[in-house]
């Protein structure tokens, strides 16, 4: 890209504008990754000895994508005579006035800690919609560093210091998940409040379409191949109101005639009852807790004495076997659970040796996956729909992948591991061993 459409020398005005928070949603290829982090290295130039970091959730893709590929064609186009070092073990970029720009990886914690152990003036999430809320919460709180701009940017800008910025990009996902809450909602993701200074927040779309000078016409080709599901996400750039077929539904929608099928939020609860049985659920993915693997998904849910079943917590987590195996034992112990449910795959017997070595006491019960992902859940949705499913507050990332889940399969990004484990629960209380679920389903609907 050596020359920015105009599309894209707009999305480059708003980057350098007032807003603190600023999105750049769009379709795939629109040159979204490529200006935010030509705007960071702007940013690095201005301000001497700044420092700014580029987050992905996986640290591997931060090093294939943004390491190996965008950052060396920014800095080849766009600053041709800038002598950076790249610091290949560190993984930082170091201009000559001193800034530097950090790499990680969200899933990465040991590194992570390292790189949050420092102030920052520039934050920028890469495909933030992969990014669980709760990381995006942590790494802001070192959106702080105090720098100077450079001597001649002062005097053409009438500031001394460089502003803070918090630069998000996405293929926007469903409307339930927090960037949609917090760019086009305006309310803080979770608890709905209203943000405090809306103006802070700004997003704009920049599709493939924009970028079309530089990509191959048979791009487009592809792009047109797709189900309207996906064109709507990576053609159109579009937060989905409602995954055609989805299984879950954030808010009620009608079904044949005039019945309403209730959706998530109908029975939402702020606090749970009484509980006759609490079970920890967890969907392994046969990760090392290296970002090469899938989360491991965990989901707390409980029986109440109203005979309702309430999804209680969601702990997925992406860690190595005896990290998230202390925490599904620890999340059994705060919740007073009566029992710990694991699929068994990955390595057969190694999910029980997990949870065995974190906690030799925990009461373990190993479930074999013999049907598909849909003809488990499906039984599960249709307790949603008849009213027999509360969650306990809000868990945006689970629900996400619920409402990404159709009868023809998983639609969102990765494997549905949250809600997989939500579906381990609610069957092992509401279902019971030897469920037929297919004709259990029939007679349901």
């Amino acid at each position: 890209m050596a020359q920015l459409t105009p599309r894209q020398r707009e999305a480059n005005r708003l980057l350098a504008g007032p807003a603190r928070n600023i999105m750049l949603r769009g379709g795939s290829r629109s040159g979204k990754t490529f200006l935010l982090v030509r705007a960071i290295i702007q940013r690095a130039i201005n301000a001497p000895g700044s420092r700014h970091a580029i987050f992905r959730f996986r640290f591997n893709h931060a090093k294939t994508s943004i390491w190996a590929d965008t950052m060396p064609k920014v800095l080849k186009l766009c600053f041709p005579t800038l002598r950076a070092r790249f610091d290949k073990t560190d993984f930082y970029l170091e201009l000559p006035n001193g800034s530097q720009v950090w790499i990680g990886g969200l899933d990465d914690k040991e590194r992570v800690e390292k790189i949050l152990g420092a102030e920052y003036a520039t934050l920028y999430f890469n495909e933030s919609s992969q990014i669980p809320w709760g990381s995006i919460e942590t790494a802001m709180s070192r959106l702080a560093q105090k720098c100077e701009l450079a001597p001649e940017i002062a005097a053409a800008t009438g500031r001394t210091y460089l502003a803070l910025k918090a630069y998000f990009d996405c293929n926007p996902p469903s409307k339930l998940h927090w960037s949609f809450q917090l760019f086009r909602a305006k309310v803080k993701p979770g608890t709905k409040e209203a943000l405090p200074n809306p103006g802070d927040y700004v997003e704009m779309k920049v599709n493939p379409s924009d970028n079309a000078e530089n990509l191959p016409e048979e791009y487009f080709e592809v792009l047109a191949g797709m189900s309207a599901a996906k064109r709507l996400r990576f053609e159109d750039g579009e937060w989905a109101s409602e995954v055609n077929g989805a299984l879950w539904a954030l808010e009620d929608r009608k079904a044949e005639g005039d019945r309403a099928i209730p959706g998530i939020d109908r029975f939402r609860v702020a606090t749970a009852p009484e509980m006759r049985r609490i079970v920890v659920a967890v969907d392994p993915s046969g990760t090392k807790g290296d970002g090469s693997g899938d989360d491991i998904g965990i989901v707390v849910a409980g029986l109440g004495i109203d005979g309702r079943a309430y999804v209680l917590e969601d702990g997925t987590c992406q860690m190595s076997p005896e990290g998230w195996g202390r925490r599904v034992v620890d999340l059994a112990a705060r919740h007073g659970a009566d029992r710990i449910v694991a699929e068994r795959n990955f390595g057969g017997a190694m999910v029980a040796a997990v949870i065995r070595t974190a906690d030799p006491r925990a009461s373990f019960k190993e479930v074999v996956a013999t049907r598909g992902k849909v003809v488990r859940a499906e039984p599960i949705a249709a307790l949603y729909e008849q009213g027999k499913v509360s969650h306990v507050g809000t868990f945006p990332d689970l629900e996400d992948q619920m409402c990404n889940f159709t009868a023809a399969g998983y639609v969102g990004e990765g494997s549905p591991d949250r809600a997989d484990a939500l579906v381990w629960a609610l069957t092992e209380l509401m279902l019971g061993a030897g469920y037929d679920y297919r004709s259990a389903l029939a007679k349901a609907l």
